[in-house]
This record gives C-alpha cells, sequence and structure tokens, in this order.
C-alpha cells in the first residue's frame, strides 16, 4: 500500500479545500438553521470537480487514486457534513451501483447527468418499518407484459425530495434471486415524496418516496443476489466514515482554538491537564480512523473485496465522531451547545453517521462473521433457552 499522493493531486486537493472553505463553510451554519441546502453550494460542488472525483477517465472521471479520493471526500465533509452527504451519496454510490450492476455503457445516459451536476440520485434501501433486516422490505418490482412496474414506499432516504433518479433497492418477482436494483425516473407518474425531520444533518434533503406502480424500463432492472448486497453498501460505509471523520477533525478544530485563546484562572485553557488529555485523545482517535479510511479507500480503489475492512472502519470512525463532538463540547462548555455555533451543529450531525447505512452492531456481526464466528441469525429459534419461548399460562 503506497498512501503518497503526487504533487498535482495534492494541489487539487488543496483547491477544493479553499474553494469548499470560502463558499460551503461560510455557509454551514446558515444551511442548517433553514434546513435546506443553498443553490451555491452545489455549484461550488460541481465547479470543483468533485462529482467526478471516484471514477475513472473512459467513464467521465478524474482517474484519481483511493487516497485522494478519500483526502477530496474529507475536504467536503469538513465544510458541511450536510452538502457531503448529499453530492456524495450521488456522485459515489448511486453511480457505483449502476455502473457495477447496469451496463457501463448503456447506462452512460443514467451516469453522465449525475457526474455533469445536471441531474440529483437517491439510494433508496430502507423502509418506514424497517431498518437492516432486507427480509422486512415489501417494495416490489413485477413484470406486466412487456414492461415492469414498481410500488412500495421507501423511508429515511437523503436525497428523496430533490432528486431525478432512484437507485432503489427492491424485491423482484418471478427472478430466481428475488431481488433487484431498480433505476427509477423519479420524474414518471407515480412517484410522491416527502421531507422527513431529522436531528442532524439538517440542510441534507431527507425524506421518503412513495411508488404506486410506477414504470421502469426493463434494461433499468437488474437482478442482485442478497449475498452482494453488502458488498455493493461497502462505498457507502466508506463515505459515511470520512464524513465522520470531517465531522470529528472540524470539532477538534474548534476545540483546539478555543483552549488556545479562552483565559481561565488566569491562564489559557489549554494549560489544564484535562483539556490536554481530551484534546489529545482527539487527534489520536482521528488520526487512526482517517489511516484506516485510507487502507479502504485505497483497496476499494484497485477493486478489492473491502467489507471486513470496512466493517471495521464505520462503527469506530462514526462512534469516534461522537466521542470527538462531546469532548469538544466539554472543553467549550456552553458555547458548544449555544445554537448557531459549529460544534453544536456537528454534535447534532455526528450521531446521524452511527446509524445511516447499517447500523454499528449490524456492522460488527458482519466482522465476526468474517473472523469464523457462527451467523447470528440462523434457522435456530433465538427464544429458545431465554425463557421467552414459554407460555405464561402454564406457569
Amino acid at each position: 500500500m503506497d498512501y503518497s499522493t503526487s504533487a498535482a493531486d495534492d494541489l487539487f486537493v488543496a483547491d477544493l479545500e479553499r474553494r469548499f472553505t470560502k463558499g460551503i463553510a461560510a455557509r454551514a451554519d446558515a444551511a442548517d438553521a433553514a434546513g435546506a441546502l443553498p443553490e451555491e453550494n452545489w455549484r461550488d460542488v460541481v465547479d470543483s470537480g468533485y462529482l467526478r472525483v471516484f471514477h475513472p477517465v473512459e467513464v467521465g472521471g478524474l482517474g484519481l487514486d483511493g487516497v485522494t479520493q478519500a483526502r477530496a471526500m474529507e475536504a467536503l465533509a469538513r465544510a458541511c457534513p450536510s452538502t457531503f452527504w448529499s453530492a456524495t451519496m450521488s456522485a459515489l454510490v448511486c453511480v457505483k451501483l449502476i455502473q457495477t450492476y447496469g451496463d457501463p455503457v448503456e447506462h452512460r445516459g443514467l451516469t453522465d447527468p449525475l457526474l455533469s451536476g445536471e441531474r440529483l440520485a437517491c439510494f433508496p434501501v430502507v423502509e418506514r418499518t424497517s431498518g437492516s433486516d432486507a427480509g422486512t422490505y415489501t417494495t416490489t418490482v413485477r413484470r406486466d407484459g412487456g414492461r415492469y412496474l414498481i410500488s412500495g414506499e421507501k423511508a429515511r432516504i437523503t436525497n428523496a425530495t430533490t432528486a431525478d433518479l432512484a437507485v432503489v433497492f427492491s424485491r423482484l418477482e418471478g427472478h430466481e434471486s428475488g431481488w433487484c436494483y431498480a433505476f427509477v425516473d423519479l420524474r414518471r407518474p407515480g412517484v410522491r415524496t416527502y421531507a422527513m425531520p431529522h436531528l442532524g444533518l439538517r440542510a441534507m434533503p431527507w425524506g421518503g418516496l412513495v411508488f404506486d406502480d410506477v414504470e421502469v424500463d426493463a434494461r433499468d432492472v437488474v437482478p442482485v443476489h442478497l449475498p452482494e448486497f453488502p458488498e455493493g453498501m461497502a462505498w457507502g460505509w466508506l463515505f459515511i466514515s470520512i464524513a465522520a471523520i470531517g465531522i470529528a477533525e472540524s470539532a477538534f478544530t474548534a476545540a483546539l482554538d478555543h483552549a488556545r485563546a479562552q483565559l481561565a484562572f488566569g491562564a489559557p485553557l489549554g494549560r489544564m491537564q484535562a483539556v490536554q488529555a481530551a484534546l489529545a485523545s482527539m487527534r489520536a482517535e482521528i488520526d487512526a480512523a482517517r489511516l484506516l479510511a485510507y487502507r479502504c479507500s485505497w483497496h476499494r480503489t484497485e477493486g478489492r473485496l473491502v467489507q471486513d475492512l470496512v466493517g471495521m472502519l464505520k462503527p469506530y470512525a462514526t462512534e469516534m465522531a461522537v466521542r470527538t463532538t462531546e469532548r469538544a463540547v466539554q472543553v467549550l462548555g456552553s458555547w458548544g451547545l449555544t445554537p448557531g455555533h459549529p460544534v453544536e451543529r456537528l454534535y447534532r450531525d455526528a450521531p446521524m453517521n452511527v446509524i445511516g447505512g447499517f447500523a454499528s452492531n449490524r456492522l460488527r456481526e458482519l466482522v465476526a462473521t468474517g473472523l469464523g464466528l457462527p451467523a447470528v441469525y440462523d434457522d435456530a429459534d433465538r427464544l429458545a433457552g431465554t425463557g421467552l419461548d414459554l407460555d405464561p399460562a402454564g406457569w
């Protein structure tokens, strides 16, 4: 593994940081308060070339290495996590899924507008009453003569209210796999969207989609076997982890600046041993998460499977960001809980990453299974032996 980057790539990342700090970061608090992303943010993202960061030149990308991609992601995540989520979900996760499971040539008509910023995509997976258990999903694609129709409801979806295209994980009737990715044009009749309130990432478009017999082109229904699903999610787990790293780095910077400037008992706050210990722990944990993220991104960009690596990264990075923002609040005191202060916003943003794209405990189970431990969810009766299977009437 080689984590070094070229001088040209360093200049590219530096340009992103400069652009995003000047524009998107300066608007982050106002966007959070308004609960919507400013149009200027999207223009900044498009003009910077960020949407093309994740793809090879032959499909319209910039052909950057994995470490540079991770650094580019962190630059946007530090500027505004809400903008980062919206843009990266579309340009990275959705485009990769279309390219991997669809036809790279035939589906250029879908991916090219996403990379140019003309259109936006979302990735509907979970449902109103279902989380990470795919067995409870009910959204279904079925054949109707020579066409396909999709019906059902997906909820808690990034970009649901603003997207033009949805890469829907759905049941597929009449196919031995039982599942598919359906590339659904959200401008077709039968689609309804609605917004959902959320604690953090408030500026990120978030909500639900209802499909009422929406027609889907046959070429846009791609069967997928359920065991392949976690590997397809790996890009999502990686970008969520980097969102957490960006949040943690921003919170650490704010806490460090405060510790240097704030006077307490006649000296800078940073002279206190407890404050120094908190900042030192924050620095070490952020850097550890970043190195694992570089490793994951490097391997994934090289075409290697990273399910186990990213299954370790996401719980660590996202929970680390929660700890870091909590420590930042402790350093800043009441300022850290004052609406309008960046740390207050980051304190709310951090937990969203823990839950998004599979909760931590589900990923830990995948890692444990990869270590050779038995699967938790098998055909065994998990009630037996707990007493929960006993009939109270017989007591």
